[in-house]
């Protein structure tokens, strides 16, 4: 007997979330802050997300290059095609900004967890460890009470 994961509904967590299944599903539940989402949905869009800013920074820092100059103070200052190339990253880092918070928070829940833990990581050094330490836990069946 085979089991289709793809026919889980947006409403549930989507254990073994294929790459495409993971960025699919992020963008579908936008601003959806209710319910939960698996290991594999958190990390394929954290992966991906993270490729995808980082190139489009890389080309910002290369733009910034050419015609960059160092200022009196030994700061070096970007060239103007840093302005420019900047703008496509800040576009980026906009439009995912609330889905992030929002896939963070259900991920949360699937470790049955309010997602106000979130904040935690708001706490100088410590808190990112706490918060990365609670995204790598296994799913609780527990966190059902977070789907409506």
């Amino acid at each position: 007997m085979t089991v289709n994961i793809s026919a889980a509904p947006l409403s549930a967590p989507l254990y073994g979330a294929s790459f495409g299944q993971a960025i699919s599903r992020f963008f579908k539940k936008y601003a959806t802050f209710s319910g939960r989402a698996s290991r594999s949905e958190f990390w394929w869009w954290f992966l991906i997300n993270t490729i995808v800013a980082g190139v489009l920074y890389g080309i910002a820092a290369a733009a910034g290059a050419a015609g960059s100059t160092v200022s009196d103070n030994g700061m070096i200052v970007p060239g103007p095609g840093f302005a420019v190339a900047v703008i496509p990253y800040s576009i980026w880092a906009l439009a995912t900004f609330i889905p992030w918070l929002a896939l963070a928070w259900r991920r949360l829940h699937d470790t049955n967890r309010s997602g106000g833990w979130y904040f935690i990581g708001l706490v100088p050094f410590i808190g990112g460890i706490i918060l990365l330490v609670f995204f790598l836990l296994p799913s609780d069946p527990a966190g059902a009470r977070f789907d409506r």
